[in-house]
C-alpha cells in the first residue's frame, strides 16, 4: 500500500543468488539519499516555471487585495499628494460573487451504493470547507492545485490538500491531459525539522513522491522518497478559463478589469484632490488695502486665518469706494461620479454581474424578477465553474481510493459532485417544481431527486430519508400486531359437538 512513509525505510527487491538449495535471497537496497540527473532535470525545469509565473500571480493578488499601485499621468496630482492611496474593490466583489454560487456539498457513488466511504474521506479532510478556498484561488490565480497522499496512521483516510500556486506547478501531458510531474516550494519546515534558511522542496513524480532540502554548498539532500508505485504523479491542477491551447487556466481579474480598476481609482484620487483643493469655496476681494489681511499688531494674517473671518470689516479706500468681496463657484463632484457610474456599468459587464452589486443604482429601483434576470450571466458562469471544477473533485476522490486501496478502483463506478444549485430561485418556486414533477409521474414521491429539486441541502435530504426508514418500520410493527390479533383462534364452545341429539336418544 502507498504511503508516506513507504520509503523511508530500505526498499526490498528479489535477487536470484544462487545458495546451495537454489533458493532466492532478498537483498536490502537502499533509496538514493541524493537526486539523481533525471530528477534533479526535473526540478530545475519546474523551478523555473515556478519562479516565472510568480510575478503575475503577485499582481493579480495584489488586485484583488486591493494593494495594486495606481499609475497616474503626473497632471492633475501634485507632488504633496504623490502619496495619496485610493482603493475601489471591484476585482474582489467581483471574484467572490461567483465564488459564492461554488458551494459543494457531497460525494457519491453514481449507481445509488452506499457512499459512507467518500463520505468518510471528504470529512477527514474538511473538504466542504477547504474547497471554497480552492475555488477562491483557481479563480483568482487562474489554477488551484490538489494533492493526495497516505497518512501517517495506516488506518486513517488518505490526506486531500490544497496548493496556491504562488508554491506549486507541474508539467502536463496535454493530448493524455495528465500530469507528468508536480513540484512544491514548502513553507512549513517544522514537519523535518529544518532550519530558518533551509529550503524544502516536494517532487512528485509517477512512482514516487521526493522530500529534499537545498544544501547551503549548493545541491540537494532527499529527507524521504514515498515509493507509491501509481504510475502518476499524486497530484491535479484546478484550472479557470482553460482553453485547447492554454491549459493551465485564466483568472477572472482580466487586463480588462485591471484597466477600468486603474481608471476608477484615478478618478476617486482625482476627487480627493479636489477635495482638499476646492473643498471650502475660495473667495476673492477687490480694492481692498493692505492693512485688512494685518492684524491688530500689523502683524500679515496667514491665509487660513484670513480665510476663516468669514465677517470681513474693510475700509472704504481714498475715493470712498468700498472693496468688492465675491466667491467662486464651488468644485462639483457630480461629474466624476457620473465618469465612476460609467466605469462600474463597464466593470459589471466584464464581470457578469448586476450593476448593484458593484453600487451602481438608477433612480428607479429594479424589481426583483429584473434583478434575478440580470443574474443569468453570473449564474451561466457559476454552472460553467461547476462543471470544470467538479471534475477535478472526482479525480481526487478516485486517486485517493487508488492511494488508500493500494489499486486504482473500478472505471465504471461513477463518483458524482453534488453541488447547490447557483441560481437563487425562491423556496416556493422550488418547491413548486418539485411538487409537479411529483404530480405528473415523472418522480416518485419518496425520491431523493424530488427533495434536492425543492432545495434541501444533502443533509436534510439524509435527515429526511432516515425518517422516512423510521416511519416506514414503525409502519411494519403496526402492520405485524393487526396481523397477529387476526390469526388468534376462536376460543371452544361448551357443548361438545359429538354428543347426541335429545331427538335421538328418545
Amino acid at each position: 500500500m502507498p504511503g508516506r512513509r513507504g520509503g523511508q525505510g530500505a526498499r526490498q527487491e528479489e535477487d536470484a543468488i544462487g545458495t546451495g538449495g537454489g533458493a532466492a535471497v532478498t537483498t536490502p537496497t537502499l533509496p538514493l539519499l541524493t537526486l539523481s540527473d533525471d530528477e534533479l532535470q526535473v526540478l530545475t525545469m519546474l523551478r523555473s516555471d515556478l519562479s516565472s509565473a510568480r510575478f503575475k500571480l503577485e499582481l493579480l493578488d495584489s488586485y484583488f487585495n486591493g494593494e495594486q499601485l495606481v499609475r497616474d499621468l503626473g497632471i492633475s496630482i501634485p507632488p504633496q499628494l504623490k502619496g495619496l492611496h485610493t482603493v475601489i474593490g471591484w476585482p474582489r466583489i467581483g471574484v467572490e460573487a461567483l465564488e459564492q454560487r461554488l458551494d459543494l456539498e457531497a460525494f457519491r457513488w453514481a449507481d445509488g451504493s452506499d457512499s459512507a466511504d467518500l463520505n468518510e474521506i471528504a470529512e477527514a479532510n474538511d473538504l466542504y470547507d477547504e474547497s471554497s478556498l480552492a475555488h477562491l484561488d483557481a479563480l483568482t490565480y487562474g489554477r488551484e492545485y490538489v494533492t493526495v497522499g497516505s497518512a501517517d496512521d495506516d488506518d486513517a483516510p488518505p490526506i486531500i490538500t490544497f496548493e496556491s500556486p504562488m508554491d506549486m506547478t507541474l508539467a502536463w501531458d496535454a493530448r493524455l491531459r495528465v500530469p507528468l510531474y508536480g513540484l512544491r516550494e514548502c513553507e512549513d519546515r517544522f514537519e523535518f525539522g529544518l532550519a530558518p534558511d533551509d529550503k524544502l522542496v516536494t517532487l512528485y513524480m509517477p512512482m514516487q513522491t521526493i522530500h529534499a532540502v537545498g544544501l547551503a554548498g549548493g545541491g540537494w539532500e532527499v529527507i524521504e522518497r514515498d515509493v507509491h508505485h501509481l504510475g502518476v504523479p499524486p497530484v491535479l491542477r484546478m484550472a479557470n478559463r482553460q482553453r485547447t491551447a492554454d491549459r493551465v487556466g485564466k483568472s477572472e481579474i482580466t487586463p480588462e478589469v485591471m484597466s477600468i480598476t486603474d481608471a476608477a481609482c484615478r478618478r476617486l484620487m482625482g476627487i480627493e484632490v479636489a477635495a482638499e483643493f476646492y473643498g471650502a469655496p475660495q473667495r476673492y476681494i477687490l480694492g481692498a488695502s493692505e492693512s485688512a489681511f494685518q492684524d491688530a499688531e500689523g502683524n500679515t494674517k496667514s491665509a487660513w486665518e484670513t480665510y476663516i473671518g468669514r465677517v470681513l470689516a474693510l475700509e472704504r479706500d481714498e475715493d470712498g469706494a468700498v472693496p468688492t468681496v465675491g466667491q467662486f463657484t464651488a468644485h462639483d463632484p457630480s461629474g466624476q461620479t457620473k465618469i465612476i457610474d460609467l466605469y462600474a456599468r463597464i466593470m459589471a459587464t466584464q464581470l457578469g454581474l448586476p450593476p448593484h452589486m458593484l453600487g451602481y443604482t438608477s433612480d428607479n429601483p429594479a424589481s426583483a424578477d429584473a434583478i434575478r434576470s440580470s443574474e443569468g450571466m453570473l449564474v451561466k458562469k457559476a454552472e460553467r465553474r461547476i462543471r470544470r471544477f467538479g471534475a477535478t473533485h472526482r479525480d481526487a476522490m478516485r486517486l485517493a481510493l487508488w492511494v488508500r486501496d493500494g489499486e486504482p478502483p473500478d472505471k465504471s463506478r461513477r463518483i458524482e459532485a453534488v453541488w447547490r444549485n447557483p441560481a437563487t430561485p425562491t423556496l416556493a418556486a422550488q418547491t413548486d417544481a418539485a411538487v409537479k414533477m411529483v404530480q405528473s409521474g415523472l418522480l416518485p414521491a419518496d425520491s431523493d431527486v424530488a427533495l434536492e429539486m425543492a432545495g434541501l441541502t444533502e443533509d436534510q435530504r439524509q435527515r429526511v430519508a432516515a425518517e422516512r426508514r423510521r416511519a416506514q418500520g414503525r409502519q411494519l410493527l403496526e402492520r405485524l400486531a393487526q396481523a397477529d390479533e387476526e390469526e388468534e383462534p376462536d376460543p371452544e364452545p361448551d357443548e361438545d359437538p359429538e354428543a347426541p341429539d335429545g331427538d335421538e336418544g328418545l
